[in-house]
Order: C-alpha cells, then structure tokens, then sequence
C-alpha cells in the first residue's frame, strides 16, 4: 500500500534516502523522476506523478520532446515542476555529448553513433553534422551544416566543407539522423555521401565515414561499402 504523502514511507523505500544510500542505478526512472519533482500535487504524491508521467510517454525519449503544453495537461504539472524536468533531461544530453572532447579520436563508427545520438537522434527534423579530424584522426571541432528535410540539392560541398577548410582539417566524418528511425540509406543519402567523398578529394580532405542515425541504430556508409578505405 502506497502513502500519498512520500515523507510517510518507511525510510528505506523514500527514492531520495535510497539513493543517497545504494546510489542511482538502483533507482527505477519513476523513483529517479520523483526525486526531480520533488513533491507532487493534485492529491498525489512524486512518484504517482512520475508513473503517471512514464506512463504517457512510454520513454524519456518521448518525455524529452515533449512540450511545456503536453506537460501542463497533468494535474500538478506546474511550470515549475516542467522546467525541472527539462534542465534535468538537457543536463543528462548535455553530459552525454561532452564524452568526446576536443583531441579526442573516433576509433569506430560505434563510438561516433554513441556520441552523436544524443546530440541529433531525438531530433524530430533531419540534422547534418561535420566532425573535423587532424592528421591523427584526433577531434577538432563539430559543426552543424543544415538542418531540414535532407535532400541532394539542400547539401552542398560549399557550406559541407566550409569550415574544415577554415580549421585545416585533415579529414571529416559526416553525420545525420533519420527522424522516422530508420537508419537504412536512401537515394539522396547515397548520392550526397558520393557528391561530398568527391568534393573531399579534390580539396586533399579525407571523407572517412557518413554515419546515418535512427532509432538506437545506425548505419555507416564506409562500411556498407559507398565510402572506400
């Protein structure tokens, strides 16, 4: 049987007691979720409202993109409580994307999907990256290109190799995401990833890979073949 009120629980089950004692990762999401909200509303407490909310959105994924009216529809869910989740989420991103830091090296197309997918894989629209390497395929910086519908003419060589030319990048890995979760390659992609490995040897700038993200998959275009070693 469940209090209403969380500070009426034995100790050991409060979410915030049981973290501070075993730490985080014994810590369901909604018990983490409560922790967050920290009081709930409505006649409920935190951890009804946090199951109320994974119950909605099924992933933090989907709780991520939600917006501030789809938040506000829970009863308790004031705009406090919503900012609170979001700076969390943000944070959670944010920590994610900092594991490659400048001079650090991409060994495998794994390791650049890992990074890039919390970056551009919850995105609802298609985004195209630029990672630039130096001579020892160590990280210079990572750049936006464009961000819409992906098409062969919306990416140009231009705007693709604009600023690694700037950064006198040895060589450049080239990224996007697929909305729909399907990570397959379409024409366009088969086309742009030609037209930009092309545009790279002329500049003496080496197109090591185009990584296409989907839903916790993705696909290299170096190793289905259209990119050579």
């Amino acid at each position: 049987m469940r209090y209403k009120s969380i500070r009426k629980w034995p100790e050991d089950e409060r979410p915030r007691e049981r973290l501070l004692k075993h730490g985080p990762q014994f810590l369901s999401d909604a018990q983490l979720l409560a922790i967050i909200l920290r009081t709930g509303g409505g006649g409920k407490s935190a951890i009804d409202l946090a199951l109320e909310l994974i119950d909605k959105f099924k992933n933090l994924k989907d709780m991520e993109q939600a917006s501030v009216h789809e938040f506000s529809k829970f009863k308790g869910m004031g705009n406090a409580k919503i900012a609170q989740i979001k700076a969390a989420l943000e944070i959670g991103r944010r920590f994610t994307g900092e594991s490659i830091q400048r001079g650090s090296q991409f060994l495998s197309a794994n390791e650049v999907f890992q990074y890039y997918k919390q970056r551009i894989g919850n995105t609802n629209k298609e985004v195209f990256h630029c990672a630039m390497l130096d001579a020892k395929n160590r990280i210079i910086k990572d750049y936006r290109i464009s961000e819409g519908t992906l098409t062969n003419s919306l990416i140009h060589p231009r705007e693709a190799f604009r600023d690694a030319i700037k950064e006198s990048a040895a060589s450049v890995i080239f990224v996007h995401n697929h909305p729909s979760g399907d990570p397959a390659p379409s024409k366009d992609d088969i086309i742009i990833t030609e037209k930009l490995v092309n545009a790279g040897n002329i500049l003496g700038i080496k197109v090591l890979d185009h990584i296409i993200i989907g839903d916790n998959q993705f696909t290299s275009m170096m190793e289905k073949g259209y990119i050579k070693k």
